[in-house]
């Protein structure tokens, strides 16, 4: 029987914050109406350092991260909503 794959797991918050990248995001978009504080895409040279590394991104949900890195987990039922430009990420690669 051939050997299982044995994979290594990181776990990271990754925080979208225009003004750390604005060079990067004012070369590869055309923003209308100037770029967004927290868009999204000001986390793609963080994430791509990630990948130069060997790492996969396996996982990537916004949270809510508490003065302990703790995450706030809301209940659905209970209708509560907030914004946040965190996301906790899960990336693997080979062992």
């Amino acid at each position: 029987m051939a050997e299982r794959q044995k994979w290594e797991y990181m776990t990271v918050f990754v925080k979208a914050e225009s003004a750390l990248v604005m060079d990067f995001l004012q070369e590869g978009w055309d923003w209308k109406e100037g770029v967004p504080r927290n868009t999204p895409e000001s986390m793609i040279p963080r994430l791509d350092a990630f990948g130069d590394q060997g790492w996969e991104l396996v996982h990537m949900q916004p949270v809510m991260v508490g003065n302990h890195a703790d995450v706030l987990v809301t209940d659905s039922g209970r209708g509560m909503a907030g914004w946040t430009s965190t996301y906790f990420c899960v990336f693997k690669r080979p062992a």
